[in-house]
């Protein structure tokens, strides 16, 4: 009897195996709870024992890069998720039917692991293609957009055929229930039922709570996929229609959501995800063709909704911080965004959007001390575009009134500059070296931070009293080379203000300037295409409307955030296909 009671003793002390879905979601809930470092050791100690433990280890790696966009981050992220990748593809190998893999002989339990846990590694595969597109696109070259899409191709479609799988298995599920008499077939039932075998024992020992999570991990990935596809530039769309990919963006959306409330580890990710695409990505790019806010009144809801369980989270306090500057409330956002910061204090990364929403509150207030002391901070501190930091460092130094301070900083930012394929910085450094070189003035500041206020969509948060002291200050310039670039300037602020003859004279003015060309190659192209949206919004000069933004589209090329702006195009001529036949 000893050996039987030994080894039953043995079975009995033997440690039940690690619940990784369980212990990933905590990974994630402790990253959203400002327990930064207590994550990333967690998924570091388990990094090899799964493939799920590995992804969420490679997802804080990419949410690290996608936070800070430095180099050596990206990297990192691109080389962590390829690990992943191959950790998963080790036993995947060509995926076969479930059919195949499953046996009658095989225990209920085993085999429930052995579907579950290909169906999971495959959508973790899919959604290391996907993130690594989104690193692709950052870079925006043309290369690096059809690399990203072909990975997403990729992606697609693996979540395809994971999200059949999961519904033919659910399917299943819910027959078996129907067999077995236990009436209408819901999911607290089912998660106490698994089934019996089909004519193949196809689907044998697959729990409906299993599946349901593995239908919101897919949902996540194909929310995410639909929400990159928006991020494409629109002259490659085509390209990216012919590879097979659809563009339902309210699909995405919806997914996302369906993510968001499931138990999967990414659900907590898929409601990060809702709030940067309603706080970030849709007023930056205009995705609905317009300055509409709608996504707002979403993205309040989310954080209500979700301020129980994550009440001091500083990336929803970040978040929060956002739907306020967007709503205009700055004195509020920028409370917001300093609580954020002091309670991420070892968490840099997350220190560094903070403060750099802290210096665009601070310029949208005109407060130029506040903005370029917030700028400092991040040009010493980060190690991604300092040129950049630098360069709004010396234009706000300058509107403060310290053109000494301001001169040196300019001097600088040729110093920091390091990557020449990127336009951000490319902007910077020849701005910088303009203003450098002619003696900067107090008022050519104050321009350039009312230009970056215009490409980074931030005038329309700016109060009245603001634009007006912009308006003044730039009325009063009179430098012939930036003369096109004051009227594009001076036209938003009037647009912003509700003047709309006034905005159309500036934008004609900006338009027809072709001296701007030599030191503003851009204002043009984004000329054009303010007077082509002001024109949409009357129905008799709607076809007027749609011939200056396609004008704006074809007739201009090689200029500073040229895909930007086609992104722009694209949201508003998509906007007129109900109204205006193509």
């Amino acid at each position: 009897m000893a050996g039987p009671n030994q080894s039953q003793h043995e079975q009995v002390e033997e440690k039940p195996p690690i619940d990784d879905a369980e212990l990933a979601l905590q990974g994630i809930n402790m990253l959203l709870n400002n327990g930064f470092k207590e994550s990333d050791e967690l998924f570091k100690k388990y990094r090899t024992h799964s493939p799920l433990m590995s992804f969420g280890a490679s997802f804080v790696s990419f949410l690290n890069a996608m936070m800070t966009f430095e180099e050596e981050k990206m990297q990192m992220a691109c080389d962590d998720l390829k690990t992943t990748e191959k950790l998963c593809e080790s036993d995947v190998g060509v995926i076969e039917t479930i059919r195949n893999k499953i046996k009658k002989s095989v225990d209920s339990q085993r085999a429930e692991l052995k579907v579950t846990e290909r169906l999971q590694r495959q959508i973790i595969v899919a959604d290391c293609q996907v993130y690594l597109a989104v690193l692709s696109f950052v870079k925006q070259e043309l290369s690096a957009y059809i690399k990203g899409g072909w990975l997403l191709r990729k992606a697609w479609k693996m979540y395809n055929k994971c999200y059949s799988d999961i519904n033919q298995l659910q399917e299943s599920v819910c027959q078996s229930a129907l067999q077995d008499g236990e009436g209408v077939f819901s999911t607290d039932q089912a998660n106490h039922n698994t089934l019996g075998g089909g004519a193949e024992g196809e689907g044998q020992g697959v729990t409906a709570e299993a599946l349901g999570r593995l239908k919101g991990s897919v949902s996540f990935g194909y929310g995410l996929f639909h929400l990159c596809i928006s991020m494409v530039p629109p002259h490659l769309l085509k390209i990216v229609n012919l590879l097979g990919f659809p563009g339902d963006r309210h699909q995405g959306l919806a997914s996302l959501a369906y993510a968001s409330e499931s138990k999967d580890m990414k659900a907590p990710l898929a409601t990060l995800a809702l709030l940067w695409y309603h706080t970030v990505v849709q007023p930056f790019f205009a995705m609905d063709g317009s300055d509409s806010r709608d996504g707002l009144l979403e993205a309040k809801a989310i954080l209500l909704k979700k301020s129980v369980v994550y009440p001091n989270s500083s990336l929803f306090i970040f978040f929060r911080g956002r739907v306020q500057r967007l709503e205009n409330q700055i004195n509020s956002a920028l409370t917001s965004f300093h609580d954020a910061l002091e309670l991420v204090s070892d968490q840099r990364e997350i220190q560094h959007v903070c403060l750099y929403e802290i210096g665009w509150c601070s310029m949208i207030e005109l407060n130029f001390e506040d903005a370029y002391k917030a700028f400092e901070r991040l040009k010493d501190e980060s190690r991604w575009s300092q040129c950049y930091y630098a360069y709004l460092t010396g234009v706000n130094q300058g509107a403060a009134g310290d053109m000494e301070g301001a001169k040196a900083i300019f001097r600088d930012v040729q110093k920091l500059f390091k990557r020449k394929n990127n336009q951000i910085e490319q902007f910077a450094l020849r701005k910088a070296e303009r203003l450098r070189k002619t003696s900067p003035t107090r008022e050519l500041c104050i321009l350039g931070v009312v230009e970056v206020l215009y490409l980074w969509k931030a005038l329309p948060n700016c109060s009245a009293t603001k634009l007006q002291v912009m308006s003044q200050v730039l009325q009063g310039l009179e430098d012939p080379l930036h003369n096109g670039l004051k009227h594009l300037l001076l036209g938003s602020i009037q647009k912003c203000l509700g003047n709309v003859k006034d905005a159309l004279q500036s934008f004609q003015v900006s338009a027809r300037d072709e001296l701007c060309r030599q030191s503003n190659s851009y204002v043009q192209a984004y000329s054009v295409y303010e007077l082509g949206c002001m024109l949409l919004s009357k129905p008799e000069t709607v076809g007027k409307g749609r011939s200056l933004l396609l004008q704006s589209k074809d007739n201009f090329t090689g200029y500073d955030f040229e895909n930007r702006l086609h992104v722009r195009i694209h949201s508003a001529l998509a906007s007129l296909k109900d109204v205006v036949p193509q």
